[in-house]
């Protein structure tokens, strides 16, 4: 049995549907979280999740921000995009499902570690039990001893190059994990965000990022 792993799918639905048209043939799926907000298709994100067979879901931060109704992010950019993404927002019954951590198959699926730190391929710290985890937008397969620390990447927001999705495979009866990427068109986001009169810094957030 394979399951499609993936995070940080950010309203990103072109990302989203190239990813999950490539990889069609796997039987389950893990969405470690942050489904919701900066681009335009949070909504239509939540609902293709929702429809999905034998899917894991965990809370990211972002759907915390999408509950409370407040995002206590101090940055100016984030709260430009929560104030422009929020305003439409219907699935919230969808996301209060979604778990803080899942224990599955040996490893733990959790959003982060420590509630909001950034564990990137570098950070210094220590695992003592395998697990799965997202937010830092930055792929990769650590390991501690005997236990692996597993971050596929984002989907929809790939902070080296824009216009490439990260996700990962893992075949629980192999125990393979294969660290995967999917290229697909922004300008489809880009289009969709002018359509919708997203702030200028927002478009340029996108906009300046390299392409892969």
């Amino acid at each position: 049995m394979t399951y499609l792993i993936f995070s940080d799918i950010h309203g990103n639905l072109p990302a989203f549907e190239a990813v999950l048209h490539h990889e069609s043939n796997v039987e389950g799926y893990i969405n470690l979280g942050d489904v919701v907000n900066y681009g335009p298709w949070s909504n239509e994100c939540v609902q293709i999740i929702d429809s999905l067979h034998n899917c894991y879901n965990i809370i990211g931060n972002h759907e915390t921000y999408f509950k409370s109704g407040i995002c206590d992010v101090e940055n100016q950019l984030v709260q430009s995009f929560f104030n422009q993404t929020f305003k439409s927002f219907k699935e919230n019954s969808k996301i209060k499902k979604y778990e803080t951590s899942i224990n599955l198959e040996g490893f733990e699926l959790v959003h982060t570690l420590n509630q909001k730190e950034y564990i990137f391929r570098d950070s210094q710290i220590e695992v003592h039990k395998n697990t799965m985890l997202g937010h830092s937008h930055q792929q990769y397969l650590r390991y501690f001893g005997d236990k692996l620390l597993l971050n596929p990447g984002s989907i929809g927001q790939n902070r080296k190059f824009i216009n490439l999705s990260n996700y990962a495979l893992w075949n629980i009866d192999t125990g393979e994990i294969q660290l995967k990427m999917k290229k697909y068109n922004i300008d489809h986001l880009l289009d969709k965000m002018r359509e919708e009169d997203y702030p200028k810094e927002c478009l340029a957030y996108y906009n300046n990022k390299k392409r892969y």
